[in-house]
């Protein structure tokens, strides 16, 4: 099993989309058993938010279903060893995180966009309420990443 942890800075726009987006496309291609995901913050600001309410309209308008009991954590050292994958939204998450995991020797840390080949941040709804934009970043991101760990779209 594959464990994913996606993760931005308050896990309650970028990185829950994500998460829920992914678990959608592993559904749809019945691959349910093969992953574990979940997401989490960098930052300690909005610990046991839930779901911000736009993020929230921009995945139900998208068919998109997710946890109402979904609550902001923050990623912690120990998640290194209990993931296969830290997805990050942006630069910004890449170097909060190297404050809370220093190392990466097994290479599992990862911008969301380089699975789709690119070095860009997935766009940041929080500063431009564009969440359209973050989906199809996050949607573009997550479609590459499964067919990267699973050769499947």
């Amino acid at each position: 099993m594959t464990r994913i942890l996606f993760v931005c800075h308050g896990n309650i726009c970028r990185s829950p989309m994500a998460e829920f987006i992914f678990k959608a496309l592993v559904k749809q291609k019945r691959l349910d058993g093969h992953f574990y995901v979940e997401s989490a913050a960098v930052s300690a600001e909005d610990l046991g938010s839930p779901i911000y309410p736009p993020a929230k309209r921009c995945l139900s308008q998208h068919g998109i279903p997710f946890d109402n009991a979904k609550r902001a954590r923050r990623i912690t050292k120990e998640d290194y060893g209990r993931f296969d994958n830290i997805v990050c939204m942006d630069s910004s998450n890449l170097q909060w995180l190297s404050r809370i995991i220093p190392d990466d020797p097994e290479g599992k840390i990862h911008l969301m966009m380089s699975y789709a080949g690119s070095r860009r941040d997935v766009a940041d709804p929080w500063y431009t309420g564009d969440f359209e934009a973050a989906y199809r970043d996050i949607d573009e991101g997550c479609r590459a990443l499964l067919l990267h760990e699973f050769d499947v779209i």
